[in-house]
C-alpha cells in the first residue's frame, strides 16, 4: 500500500486543477473560485497555501488557507479552510498533519495567528486550537465556532 504523503501545492502545482475540483467536490464552491486563490498562492502574491494529503497519486485529505472564509469577523484573518479528509482514510491523522503542516508553513513566514470556523466542537481541540469567539456566517441564520492557533 503507498504510504501517506503530505505537500504544499507549490511542491505539486500539476494538480492544481485537480485539487480545485475536488475541493470543489467536497464544499459546493465553485472550482474557479478555488482556483483564483490557488493561482495567487503559485504566483507569490499571498503565502497563504493550500496544503494536500495524496495517497497513490489521489487526494484523499486537503485545507487551504484564506483571508476570510466566508464570516463577519474579517479582522480574524488568516482563515484555515475547506478541510476534509475522505470518509475511508479518516481516524488515521490526517487532518491533524495537514492542520500541523499548515500552522507550521504559515509560522515560518511569519503569519500568526490562525483562525478557522467550524461547527465542531472536540476536534480542533486536540491539535492545539482554542475556541475564540461565536461568529456569524455570510449568509447563515446561526452563529458558527471561530478557533483560533497561536
Amino acid at each position: 500500500m503507498a504510504e501517506y504523503q503530505y505537500v504544499s501545492l507549490r511542491e505539486k502545482s500539476e494538480i492544481k486543477e485537480r485539487a480545485a475540483q475536488w475541493f470543489h467536490s467536497k464544499w459546493g464552491v465553485p472550482a474557479k473560485a478555488y482556483l483564483e486563490c490557488m493561482d495567487a498562492y503559485l504566483r507569490g502574491e499571498t503565502e497563504y497555501g493550500w496544503y494536500l494529503c495524496l495517497r497513490g497519486g489521489r487526494i484523499v485529505g486537503g485545507l487551504g488557507v484564506i483571508e476570510n472564509d466566508f464570516h463577519d469577523r474579517k479582522d480574524l484573518a488568516p482563515n484555515v479552510c475547506a478541510v476534509f479528509t475522505e470518509e475511508g482514510h479518516r481516524g488515521r491523522g490526517i487532518a491533524g498533519n495537514l492542520l500541523h503542516l499548515a500552522v507550521e508553513d504559515m509560522r515560518a513566514k511569519g503569519i500568526s495567528p490562525l483562525y478557522l470556523i467550524t461547527d465542531h466542537t472536540g476536534f480542533y481541540e486536540k491539535y492545539g486550537w482554542e475556541f475564540l469567539c461565536m461568529v456569524q456566517g455570510d449568509g447563515e441564520a446561526g452563529m458558527t465556532r471561530m478557533y483560533v492557533h497561536r
